[in-house]
Formats: structure tokens, sequence, C-alpha cells
């Protein structure tokens, strides 16, 4: 079970820092990644980290912006975002890849996800 939080209202430039909390089971070694959904849009991938050295992955539309990181002794998974933007606005989801057919940004890779956590961003 995964359950995202940090989530909330902030003004255009702003931080905020989410966070993931995994529990059930281990994911220390899952690659986790972390999406969104706008509304009427499609979910998007925004960033993933990987197990071992730790490699992570954004979205163009993030990068430089948001860090994605992961505490394995704790079971959580963070996304910092900075400069945050009014198209950041959207529903972030945090997710466990379990499949490694295809590439860590398809939806289809990931087979557990959390409840998701609200970011309003107001310009």
């Amino acid at each position: 079970q995964l359950q995202a939080s940090g989530g909330g209202l902030v003004q255009a430039g702003g931080s905020l820092r989410l966070s993931c909390a995994a529990s059930g089971r281990t994911f220390s070694n899952y690659n986790m990644g972390w999406f969104r959904q706008a509304p009427g849009k499609e979910r998007e991938f925004v960033a993933a980290r990987t197990v071992g050295a730790g490699t992570s992955y954004y979205a163009h539309s993030v990068q430089g912006r948001f860090t994605i990181s992961r505490d394995n002794a704790k079971n959580m998974v963070y996304l910092q975002m900075n400069s945050l933007i009014p198209e950041d606005t959207a529903v972030y989801y945090c997710a466990v890849r379990t499949h490694y057919s295809g590439s860590y940004y398809q939806i289809s890779e990931y087979l557990y996800w959390g409840q998701g956590t609200q970011v309003t961003v107001s310009s």
C-alpha cells in the first residue's frame, strides 16, 4: 500500500515536498515513480528513481525543478518540487514499477499506486 502526502496550495515560484510512504511490503528493491494527472488530461510521467545506484529520470517539463529521492530504510520516496508554475497543478501519484518490458515513463510498467495528493499552484 502506498500513501502520498504533502500536497497543497502554493503560489507560483514556491516549493512543496511530496512524500510517499509504503506499507505492507518493502519496496526498496523496486524502482519508484511519480506521475501526475491534471483535470481533463491523461496521467503523465514526472520522475522515477531506480534502486542500487539510484539513477533518476525526469520529464522534460520538470527537469531542473523537481528532485526525486528515496529512503529505503524508511520505505519512503520523496518529490521535492521547486519553482512551481501553474502548469504543475495536478493530482500527484507515487507508484511502484513491477514490470520491465517497456520504459520507466510508461504507466503500464507500474502495478502499485498511491491514492494521490493534490497540488495546486496559483499564479
